[in-house]
């Protein structure tokens, strides 16, 4: 439908009394600054709510306000509108009928960009509203640039070919016009659109395959053209600087890179394999920087108890859990706080994961004698007030980071373990005396990354005999009492039923019970001694609140626990008879 006349949404918003005329005028003198639409600025300014300005464009204009997450659209459908226009307009075709195109926009009043919509789609437009954030999300999963790079990898695999391999192009590292350095910013670009953590590239006999983990999950696209994995490496390598003749031994960089208008860090690693030369790349949002203490995801009453702790003039906060569990981060969040002009920070890290101005961050090389150990000796002749230590890796560099903690100086570190308990009894069995460990050790908090349920498809669950029985038996939870949901699987989380992650959090504070423990060595009282401390719930205790909370789901309670199930892996396996 296209409009008579256009609608001044200002004065409608004042005749139906949702703003009064100051509040416009006002708006519109704020509208320049922002540089929005006077519906976004009138948001932005909380003069009004999303809802009530969209439910009134829909009754005025009588047209339907669409919620996009549950909505069933095709992606080849909202692909007859080219991104470019789509993203400009801020609109996404939903339905193809046989009198023309059903079109969602986040703007309908804009009679300029239905016009060129309609233009460009050659047929008549109905139009719908759709929010603005939902409908950017939506442009991030359908406008995906797997064809694009499986075109890319197909031309590349085409070049190659007609030059038998020679790569001796390749080592123009100006040459972003070249078919690799295209395939290679397509692959950045899509893994930047979905929120990928790590990309694997992997060749193997007859394919290569390109792996991107989304919320701690491998996602995989296979591409037959295996020729073209010599050329990407290579590619790969004059990025991050390394050694393009070398490939029987592992290497490891770093290169930054603009991915859709944002700073990325990229951290790359290449090690041979039978087919190649594998290469895992872990990209780092430095546009972002580093979170906020408040959204880590800590409960207030954690937060309270680790900002408290961490606010001590000395001592050591230790952070475990496994690889990916975030622990860095925590302690990003922590140091972002305390980055104060009074006090001097520094950081000994392998790598340098986030860029803090102000702080003094050391990257460890152990090529050149640069360890841990050796960082953190000089560093205390520096005169900080507080050490962030990367990682506890070896014994030396526990002993100096207890000693640092010991003469007035605040340590934060992480360490591998499984939970807050085993850490006081890895750390004796690395060798530090447990008086040391009861006068230096303040807190210690284990975390972990689980995957929220999907918001668009979240529906009831009821957990089988296998969940129940677990429950039961591990955190003493009878599953009647509690409601639990899960995703079904749809468009908006790929179809595995998450979209997301959410960090789960155990705090042990070392009190005078825990303290007297250590003191004396005794690993058993321990433990009997944290059970008991004030506040202390294991990790799967807290991940089942969230589960009860709909928040997510009992299956990932079971990952977090390392649980497999009996049930699944008591199937007949098949044997097979291998000749000599």
């Amino acid at each position: 439908m296209a409009f008579g006349k256009k609608i001044r949404l200002g004065d409608l918003l004042v005749e139906k009394g949702l703003i009064t005329d100051d509040q416009l005028q006002f708006a519109l003198g704020e509208q320049k600054k922002l540089g929005r639409k006077l519906g976004g600025t009138l948001i932005e300014l909380g003069m009004i709510n999303e809802s009530s300005l969209l439910n009134l464009l829909s009754g005025q204009l009588n047209i339907p306000l669409i919620d996009l997450n549950s909505s069933n659209y095709r992606d080849e459908v909202a692909k007859l509108l080219p991104e470019t226009l789509a993203r400009r307009y801020r609109a996404i075709v939903l339905e193809d009928r046989e009198d023309g195109y059903l079109v969602g926009m986040a703007d309908p009043t804009d009679i300029y960009a239905l016009d060129e919509i309609q233009d460009k789609l050659n047929k008549p437009v109905t139009q719908a509203i759709v929010r603005e954030a939902e409908l950017l999300e939506n442009f991030d999963l359908v406008y995906r640039r797997t064809e694009e790079i499986s075109a890319l990898a197909e031309e590349l695999g085409q070049d190659l070919s007609e030059s038998a391999t020679d790569l001796s192009d390749l080592l123009q590292t100006e040459m972003t016009d070249a078919p690799v350095a295209k395939l290679l910013q397509s692959i950045f670009e899509d893994a930047v659109q979905i929120g990928a953590s790590d990309i694997h590239i992997e060749p193997d006999q007859h394919v290569i395959r390109v792996r991107q983990r989304i919320d701690g999950i491998l996602h995989e696209q296979v591409m037959k053209e295996k020729q073209i994995a010599p050329a990407v490496v290579v590619r790969l390598k004059l990025m991050a600087s390394l050694n393009i003749s070398e490939k029987r031994l592992p290497q490891d960089g770093r290169f930054n890179m603009i991915v859709n208008n944002r700073e990325i860090d990229v951290r790359i690693s290449t090690m041979p394999v039978q087919f190649g030369e594998s290469v895992v790349m872990r990209i780092l949002d430095q546009t972002q920087g580093a979170l906020e203490l408040e959204n880590l995801g800590l409960p207030p009453d954690l937060l309270h108890r680790f900002r408290k702790n961490f606010h001590l003039p000395n001592g050591m906060i230790l952070v475990t859990g496994p690889t990916g569990s975030g622990k860095t981060t925590s302690l990003y969040a922590a140091l972002k706080e305390l980055n104060q002009a009074e006090s001097k920070i520094i950081t000994v890290e392998d790598p340098v994961e986030y860029r803090l101005s102000r702080v003094n961050q050391v990257q460890v090389n152990t090529k050149i004698g640069l360890s841990f150990a050796n960082v953190l000796r000089s560093a205390l002749r520096q005169d900080p007030d507080i050490i962030m230590v990367g990682e506890m890796r070896d014994a030396e560099t526990v002993e100096i980071g207890v000693s640092a903690a010991m003469t007035g100086h605040l340590v934060l570190s992480t360490l591998h373990t499984n939970d807050t308990i085993s850490t006081a009894t890895r750390l004796m069995d690395m060798g530090v005396e447990g008086y040391l460990l009861a006068t230096t050790l303040r807190t210690i908090i284990a975390q972990r990354l689980i995957r929220k349920n999907c918001r668009s498809c979240t529906e009831d669950y009821t957990p089988d005999a296998f969940e129940s029985s677990w429950l039961l038996e591990k955190l003493g939870i009878d599953v009647n009492t509690h409601h639990y949901q899960k995703g079904r699987g749809c468009k908006q989380c790929g179809s595995t039923g998450y979209s997301g992650r959410m960090g789960v959090f155990e705090l042990l504070d070392i009190n005078a019970e825990l303290a007297e423990a250590l003191r004396n060595n005794n690993s058993q009282a321990f433990v009997e001694a944290a059970e008991r401390a004030p506040g202390y719930q294991p990790l799967a205790m807290v991940a089942h609140h969230h589960a009860a909370n709909g928040k997510t789901s009992i299956e990932e309670i079971l990952r977090l626990a390392g649980q497999v199930r009996e049930d699944i892996i008591d199937q007949p396996t098949l044997t097979l008879e291998i000749e000599d």
